[in-house]
């Protein structure tokens, strides 16, 4: 099968995700061993995790961070007093669905 055209067809709809993912299944040669159903569904898992990550990109673009930081970065042994158990609690997000204040 010719795949070229294919991945042609998804760059063109811009499902760059898919395109991607299945380049790589063409270089893999245990692929042929799953049915259609798990192949095309590892396709559509590849264009939403590219989606996602496009706009997360965006985002943290629009949001002109100065600095890029993560909360598994946090130092704790410098002495911020910072409380660790409550940064956990908060970098979880449950004070937000649940409506109070952290």
């Amino acid at each position: 099968m010719l795949n070229h055209p294919t991945v042609d067809k998804l760059q063109q709809l811009r499902l760059t995700g898919m395109a991607r993912a299945l380049a790589q299944q063409a270089l893999s040669p245990e692929i042929g061993q799953l049915a259609f159903e798990e192949r095309l569904g590892l396709l559509v898992d590849s264009e939403a995790a590219e989606r996602e990550s496009r706009q997360n990109a965006a985002r943290l673009k629009r949001a002109k961070l100065k600095q890029a930081a993560i909360p598994e970065d946090v130092d704790y042994r410098h002495p911020r007093g910072l409380d660790r158990a409550l940064f956990a609690r908060l970098m979880t997000g449950h004070w937000v669905s649940a409506h109070t204040t952290p």
